[in-house]
């Protein structure tokens, strides 16, 4: 089998085989085919597509590159939830405790991140002593026990995918549905979960910003997951705007506990009780979707939903006490208010640049090495739709620096005031079940 051929059967539009995948992912990871003509191969597949087989094939072929966790000791149908992304998106805070006070096992791997705030891990080490490194077998007890855990990835899972990842990034093709898809349930099904929940934006503030390119993207990981023997749904939801009000670490983290008390913005709300309904339905606790709504309701109404996410957090050693104080929480040195400059009605909100301005306060990582300040962020006082006055606070900012001017300017220019009344934009647009 030589990689010029299959080069070649590609750019004519050619199906490969399950065989020839393996060939190429296999001689890609261990070095027998250089970066050139995986590039070559890579903006084939860009212009010529995939078949569903073969997306199907690609992700288990970098799947079977490096480990696999197994979650067989964890009793239940365990159900995984991925976002594509966003601005202010504290989904997984709340939807982890959430759906596990009701007997749902949530076996979590996690991620640090590269943007606008830190990822899931990040945010839960704004907690005091909250800690990810352990080690698999306690695991999976306290899956078994709380049912709920996050540990840090792995740093051998899915090892073809990282170095696609990276060669994609420089050669122009990142922005391919099959290999977006397969890179994505590569990680989800290496994780070791028999269900997945995806999370799949569109807007300003997505990675796909048409409704179109996101149901494309959704339909492509649902058609992978299922083709592979795990049950997956997506549901594609609005990131038009920043979800929620809060965009940083230590901001977003008391968000989520606002929102496990029942206090918590609508639009996040609303997203986790439909996401948290699906894991429910998928994990066969509940008979319709409508059932597993009600169990989570009340999970929250009764506090079991707020008492699971203490758990979680002593569990992983982390100060649970800031759940009913969350003054314990890292505070920033100075607290300005946006003050809005004329009368009238928010006609857009940037998500994308809102999420650079608390970047530049150090809530993200524009770099690898970056350091992160889990005190900082933006706290939104407004959204798309809502009247507002000269003077009005737009924004607050959480900053530890005194000179925020560039922020200020910022966020001035991503968010709109016009004379006419907007209507909010449509949080959930459809969801997408095979």
């Amino acid at each position: 089998m030589r990689m010029v051929d299959l080069i070649e059967k590609k750019r004519e539009g050619k199906e490969l085989t399950t065989e020839e995948i393996k060939f190429i992912i296999n001689g890609y990871t261990d070095g027998t085919i250089p970066d050139y003509q995986v590039s070559a191969l890579t903006m084939a597949i860009f212009f010529k597509d995939m078949s569903e087989r073969e997306r199907a094939d690609l992700t288990m072929a970098m799947v079977e590159s490096g480990d696999q966790i197994d979650l067989s000791a964890i009793e239940g149908i365990k159900v995984d939830k991925h976002s594509t992304g966003g601005v202010g998106d504290t989904t997984t805070l709340v939807l982890g405790p959430l759906v596990a006070s009701v007997g749902v096992p949530v076996a979590k791997m996690s991620g640090r991140g590269l943007g606008h705030t830190g990822g899931t891990i990040d945010k839960l080490e704004a907690v005091d002593g909250f800690h990810v490194e352990i080690e698999n077998d306690e695991f999976i007890r306290l899956v078994n026990k709380n049912k709920l855990a996050v540990i840090g990835q792995s740093g051998n899972l899915t090892p073809a995918d990282k170095k696609l990842y990276s060669l994609r990034d420089v050669t122009a093709t990142v922005n391919s549905i099959p290999l977006i898809a397969s890179s994505i349930m590569s990680k989800k099904i290496a994780a070791g979960a028999d269900a997945i929940v995806l999370d799949v934006k569109t807007g300003a503030g997505a990675f796909m910003k048409t409704l179109q390119d996101s149901e494309n993207l959704a339909k492509a990981m649902v058609n992978i997951g299922n083709n592979v023997g795990r049950k997956t749904m997506a549901v594609i939801s609005d990131m038009s705007q920043p979800l929620g009000f809060a965009i940083g670490n230590a901001l977003e983290v008391k968000e989520a506990i606002d929102t496990l008390k029942g206090e918590g913005p609508d639009d996040l709300t609303e997203l986790c009780l439909t996401l948290g309904s699906h894991m429910v339905f998928l994990a066969e606790k509940a008979s319709s979707l409508k059932e597993a709504r009600e169990l989570l309701k009340k999970a929250i109404e009764d506090g079991s939903a707020l008492e699971s996410f203490k758990v979680f957090l002593e569990s992983q050693g982390g100060d649970a006490s800031v759940v009913d104080d969350p003054s314990r929480l890292p505070q920033a040195q100075y607290k300005v208010e946006l003050q809005a400059k004329e009368d009238g009605y928010v006609s857009e909100i940037i998500a994308d640049s809102v999420g650079t301005a608390a970047m530049w306060l150090g809530a993200g990582r524009a770099t690898k090495d970056s350091v992160i300040d889990l005190a900082v962020g933006l706290e939104l006082r407004k959204k798309i739709g809502d009247e507002v006055k000269a003077g009005e606070s737009l924004v607050t900012i959480y900053s530890n620096q005194e000179d925020i001017e560039d922020v200020k300017n910022k966020l001035y220019e991503s968010i709109k005031v016009s004379s006419e009344k907007m209507d909010a934009p449509t949080l959930i647009h459809t969801e997408i079940t095979d």
